[in-house]
């Protein structure tokens, strides 16, 4: 969840463990209840992560990046056809025809935003923040992450403001939901 540094170390410590879980998922030879808990566990780390950038990394991308809202608005569109497919993985059986159709869209969708984020958006970042304003975004980042959502919300509103003030009520009923459940804890 929380990984240290700057925050696109930090970012990209997630994009590897996002990878890592894809891995593994593909690495598989049965379906059932071992691949409904990586579903899972991608979908929490994917929601978390999406909801920390939408509150702290794209307004740092609005003011700090010419052409700053236009990228923004790219990674938020990202985030939204994402967290549909996740929506839809939540609601499908693991046994489902449809599974491997919907888990290849995900990895497919996540990797564009991965390369874009980590090719064009992160370096240009890095060359109008200073490196303590980074480092205070990656603490902000990792806040973020401990009190975000667990679960797809492709509904709520993507606004930084929005999402700051509803994220952290919905990601503790999202989190009480997931102790009862058990969900998360493999």
């Amino acid at each position: 969840m929380g990984h240290g540094g700057n925050v696109l170390a930090e970012l990209m410590a997630d994009h590897r463990e996002v990878e890592e879980i894809f891995g593994r998922i593909q690495a598989m030879t049965s379906r059932g209840q071992e691949l409904r808990d990586l579903v899972d566990e991608v979908t929490i780390e994917l929601v978390r992560h999406s909801v920390a950038e939408e509150q702290y990394l794209y307004p740092a991308v609005r003011e700090h990046i010419q052409g700053g809202d236009r990228l923004a608005d790219k990674e938020i569109a990202d985030h939204g056809r994402i967290e549909k497919i996740l929506k839809q993985l939540e609601k499908t059986n693991t046994d489902d025809a449809q599974m491997s159709a919907l888990l290849r869209q995900l990895m497919d969708e996540v990797a564009a935003h991965v390369q874009d984020e980590e090719h064009n958006l992160f370096p240009m970042l890095r060359q109008a923040c200073s490196s303590e304003m980074l480092g205070d975004l990656g603490e902000k980042v990792r806040r973020a992450k401990a009190m975000a959502p667990t679960r797809p919300h492709p509904a709520a509103p993507d606004t930084p403001m929005a999402s700051k003030i509803l994220a952290p009520g919905v990601g503790l009923v999202d989190r009480a939901r997931d102790f009862v459940t058990g969900r998360g804890r493999s």
